[in-house]
């Protein structure tokens, strides 16, 4: 036999030994892999009851344009579907920013409302927060907003921030005027004027 003969036969021989050993790992990585993916992508059971039990949709937003051109901006946490009321929807974490034509805004926010879409009207309950970028900063039980207006009422009695000072009411409006939004409050006013003393007096 010649050497190319042996050379031939050699390799032969080594073929058959490492080709299935590598096919045999090729298949253990591929194996391994399937593992890994099956564990990290696995839904417990019990997650998805909860999702069909109770169905939402998480991180909601849109925007949009009041009839008085005031730009807002919807987000919330998450938004359900209220049972029996195919136009109503719980909302929690609500936030709400618009900016109005005088380039002016207002943010609302709150930890729970509901949102009624026959009525495109946004209900805050338990504690509600708006501020402006006036300096007017207050707090109350509950708001309605009807967004698609640029409008929005207290529900109850307020406590507010003012840049002349700190004063109460039993209800607020926010809402256009003549000469572009205006916030008006009423019942009870209550005002506790604290001067600007960091202006020097002529």
């Amino acid at each position: 036999m010649t050497a190319p003969d042996n050379l031939y036969s050699r390799f032969i021989a080594w073929s058959k030994i490492l080709l299935p050993l590598a096919a045999l790992a090729l298949l253990s990585t591929m194996f391994l892999f399937a593992r890994r993916s099956d564990t990290t992508g696995e839904i417990p059971f019990a997650r998805i009851e909860d999702i069909a039990r109770s169905p939402r949709i998480a991180s909601p937003s849109f925007a949009g344009i009041a009839q008085d051109g005031a730009v807002f901006t919807v987000t919330a946490d998450t938004i359900r579907p209220v049972a029996g009321q195919p136009d109503a929807f719980a909302i929690a974490d609500f936030r709400a920013d618009v900016t109005n034509l005088a380039g002016d805004s207002l943010t609302l926010t709150a930890a729970e409302g509901a949102f009624d879409g026959r009525a495109r009207t946004i209900t805050l309950t338990g504690l509600a927060r708006l501020t402006t970028s006036t300096g007017y900063a207050m707090e109350t039980t509950g708001l309605t907003a009807w967004l698609d207006l640029n409008r929005i009422e207290s529900a109850g009695a307020l406590a507010v921030r003012a840049p002349f000072g700190m004063l109460t009411a039993a209800r607020m409006a926010y809402g256009p005027g003549p000469n572009g939004p205006q916030m008006v409050f009423n019942g009870g006013v209550r005002l506790l004027y604290e001067p600007d003393t960091t202006r020097s007096v002529p």
